[in-house]
């Protein structure tokens, strides 16, 4: 993968918006949102539930589409969905296809991106030596606990070293320790991947490990000048 210059944007949103519905019965889920994350970026999105943090990582993954605005990806060549291991993501919730095995999980986004199967399994096996779970790898979902589920999901990041890494709350269903150790394998894989990341979180101990903070609230960014340069 040719890495691109360090400060390069990687995700530009201008005046964005997106609305739910139509009518009275329409959500403003996000309203005006302008903002640029670069390679060097760390930034946590913090604000109560239903502001729109989550859709704000959502659109600027390319999960969602604005109904207004304009949203560009000058470092990612393009809208990034459909072209798997472009961007990397951890959810909040549960993640992995029940039906694979721990190495599979992590191996996936990287047969989905035409990586011959076998190299995919050693770099996944690799990404999982990296998060202390090598051992796991036989293992299916449901025999993992909260915070070694993350790790994987971390590890299916690292696999695929993605240019951007767009986590929702991924540290809101563990307890206090894993929940450290999640946010510190994030930073971790973005210094290693020269990758910018951009967390949402309602815990402020998380956010405050983050170099930049932008603050929702009913769907506008609140604080702060949000833009890099």
């Amino acid at each position: 993968m040719t890495v691109p210059d360090p400060g390069e944007r990687l995700v530009r949103l201008g005046d964005v918006a997106r609305t739910y519905g139509r009518g009275p019965d329409a959500v403003v889920a996000v309203h005006g949102v302008t903002c640029t994350l670069g390679r060097t970026d760390r930034v946590a999105i913090t604000g109560p539930s239903g502001s729109g943090k989550s859709t704000l990582l959502h659109l600027i993954s390319g999960l969602d589409d604005p109904t207004a605005g304009r949203i560009d990806w000058p470092g990612l060549g393009g809208r990034p969905f459909g072209r798997p291991g472009v961007v990397g993501m951890v959810f909040q919730g549960p993640s992995l296809i029940a039906q694979l095995d721990v190495v599979g999980n992590v191996a996936l986004p990287l047969v989905l991106a035409d990586v011959a199967e076998g190299e995919a399994l050693n770099r996944a096996r690799r990404a999982l030596d990296a998060v202390g779970l090598a051992d796991l790898s036989p293992r299916l979902p449901e025999e993992l606990s909260g915070g070694q589920a993350q790790r994987v999901a971390v590890a299916r990041v690292l696999a695929a070293e993605p240019a951007l890494i767009v986590a929702d709350e991924p540290t809101a269903q563990l307890g206090s320790a894993h929940a450290v150790q999640v946010l510190d394998l994030l930073l971790k894989a973005a210094g290693d991947l020269n990758a910018g990341l951009v967390v949402a979180t309602h815990d402020p101990r998380m956010a405050e490990r983050l170099p930049r903070r932008w603050r929702m609230a009913d769907g506008s960014l609140m604080e702060g000048e949000p833009c890099s340069s």
